[in-house]
């Protein structure tokens, strides 16, 4: 995954991303994936997360993700 990784950011770097854009689009992935991994339990990715229900439940607004999981076909 190390590598995957690796190889995603020189990406990133060669087309121009800049570093906030790239933390931002990371943070929004990695919340959702979270949610989606509790079925939209605000306070089980909470602590999955280790950050505060709270702060969660603004980034969530901030990203405008909604708050329950994604329905897979």
């Amino acid at each position: 995954m190390k590598d995957q990784l690796e190889a995603l950011v020189s990406q990133m770097v060669d087309r121009g991303i800049l570093l906030e854009e790239a933390l931002e689009e990371f943070e929004k992935r990695f919340l959702k994936a979270a949610m989606d991994g509790v079925n939209g339990n605000q306070s089980r990715a909470a602590k999955i997360l280790g950050i505060h229900r709270n702060t969660l439940s603004r980034k969530l607004e901030k990203f405008r993700l909604d708050r329950q999981p994604s329905r897979r076909r």
